[in-house]
């Protein structure tokens, strides 16, 4: 089940990207970048409501607050940075350079988490940045 949500999440982010592009044209970045926000945020949050999940902010740690604000941090930075290249780029390059997070998470994983760094990981790395440059270039 965990392969059909990854696909579906790839597809919507690849939406994301394309209607985007066209919502952002002669609005500021960060305008855009809070519209979207909300949005993101009434979805969220209906779908807590739809599963019923609100009695479990009660039990949320310390620490999973404390990493699940971080998080929020990391992700606003990371959407209003890609808006604004996605305002004056190319789609077919900032979204190429926008997954190297794929290589750099592998990477953070590795070292944060102590997850398994094998051949494997480190081949898929050096292509994926090697197919990213390609299409940069």
């Amino acid at each position: 089940m965990w392969m059909i949500f990854a696909i579906l999440s790839a597809v919507f982010a690849a939406l994301t990207s394309i209607l985007a592009k066209v919502g952002i044209e002669n609005v500021n970045s960060h305008l855009a970048t809070a519209i979207r926000t909300v949005v993101v945020v009434i979805m969220a949050w209906a779908m807590v409501f739809f599963t019923h999940a609100q009695g479990g902010l009660s039990q949320i740690s310390r620490k999973s607050w404390i990493f699940l604000i971080l998080s929020g941090i990391a992700t606003g930075a990371s959407w209003l940075c890609y808006y604004k290249a996605l305002q004056t780029g190319d789609v077919s390059k900032v979204v190429p350079i926008d997954k190297m997070s794929v290589v750099i998470t592998i990477v953070l994983a590795f070292v944060f988490l102590r997850e398994k760094f094998t051949a494997k990981s480190l081949i898929g790395c050096i292509l994926l940045t090697a197919g990213t440059l390609v299409m940069v270039l």
